[in-house]
């Protein structure tokens, strides 16, 4: 029920990792797995559910797994009748399933006639949309009726949630208030908040949560990606494996060290290190990097911030970070400037993308922005 991977891309593929329907483990969400299946041994399994938290921690991973899970079992007593010996089933302890399993395999392959997954089409020049329309959600109709016939449990996957249009939503929203039996959503969303309030009353939220060090330590390698550097990955990316894999994969690591490098020198800074860290940006082929370096930068204003509330971090993103973050952000009041200054500048970046700004030139303004405030800051406390 999902197109062919090797014919289009994917959306909910992350370049050079395996795909979520062909990951089986899931590193740190135990919680999230076992709210799951106390719902399920109890019988009281919710038709929605929406699985939350930050993106890059496992939430299409687990959402897969469900999948998995409900496919390859039985209806229970209470969905299928009474059983004919009376026997009770014995309740599952885990989401594992059997890789030799057909419905297993089915999943594995793109083509079990009990899953549905809606995401991202492709347009008339088989590029991806920028959005999920209502004519990807359309096909659902037609999915339970075919499936219906079979008698088994049904799965809908929607990722991501938050990629869908008004249109889409809505019509979520109608299989959401009257589910067929049987069927159950999985509703995948890193930004909740920016669903139909509806739509979120009508799930059972599953919040999953962002790894730790050691957790960001074992995932890494079981995603084909070994990570030396674990404290300043999970340090930078949120405790997320998506993030984590983005900052290897393009020397993230590295370029934050140049910005804390860059900005050890406040209230001032070295201008040709600064144009040429920002010229870095506008070669041809150089939006991967753009891109990063204004999210890291937006980064090392937020850890900024958190700094001045809560105190040294206890995860590095670089060396001399945290030595610097206490220095720039010593107290509560410097905390509001550099979270102003945060939300002020991501404004300004998100816009710059939307119109396609000059990269340096954006990136020298963020700098110079990030100076000013600085500078600010250090006349008030002389």
């Amino acid at each position: 029920m999902i197109d062919a991977p090797e014919a289009l891309e994917e959306p909910d593929r992350l370049e050079g990792v395996p795909h979520p329907r062909e990951t089986s483990r899931l590193i740190g969400q135990e919680p999230a797995e076992a709210a799951f299946l106390a719902a399920y041994n109890a019988d009281r399994l919710h038709s929605g559910w929406l699985l939350t938290g930050p993106k890059g921690i496992g939430k299409a991973t687990l959402a897969w797994r469900i999948a998995r899970f409900l496919l390859s079992r039985p209806l229970s007593g209470a969905e299928s009748g009474p059983s004919l010996f009376g026997d009770a089933p014995i309740a599952p302890a885990s989401l594992d399933t059997d890789p030799n399993n057909h419905d297993v395999q089915l999943v594995a392959a793109g083509a079990h006639p009990r899953l549905f997954v809606i995401r991202r089409g492709h347009d008339e020049k088989g590029r991806l949309r920028k959005e999920i329309t209502v004519d990807a959600v359309r096909g659902i109709k037609s999915f339970f009726g075919l499936s219906a016939a079979d008698g088994g449990r049904r799965v809908v996957i929607v990722d991501s949630a938050d990629e869908m249009n008004r249109n889409a939503a809505n019509a979520i929203l109608k299989e959401l208030e009257e589910p067929p039996a049987n069927t159950t959503l999985l509703l995948v969303s890193h930004h909740p908040s920016k669903l139909l309030p509806t739509i979120r009353s009508r799930c059972r939220e599953l919040r999953l949560s962002p790894l730790t060090e050691s957790q960001i330590a074992e995932a890494m390698p079981a995603a084909g990606f070994p990570a030396p550097e674990t404290a300043a990955l999970a340090a930078l990316s949120g405790g997320s494996v998506g993030e984590s894999i983005r900052l290897l994969s393009h020397e993230g690591l590295h370029l934050y060290h140049e910005i804390v490098t860059l900005l050890s020198g406040l209230p001032n800074f070295d201008r040709p290190t600064a144009i040429a860290l920002a010229n870095s940006c506008s070669s041809k082929g150089a939006d991967v990097r753009y891109t990063l370096l204004l999210d890291l930068i937006l980064t090392f204003l937020a850890r900024c911030a958190r700094t001045g509330l809560l105190g040294e971090p206890s995860l590095q993103g670089s060396s001399g970070e945290a030595r610097l973050l206490t220095r720039l952000s010593p107290n509560d009041r410097a905390a509001r400037a550099w979270a102003d200054l945060t939300q002020e500048l991501s404004a300004r970046a998100g816009h710059a993308r939307a119109v396609n700004l000059d990269p340096s030139g954006v990136i020298l303004d963020m700098l110079f922005k990030i100076e000013e405030t600085a500078a600010k800051h250090a006349a008030a406390t002389v």
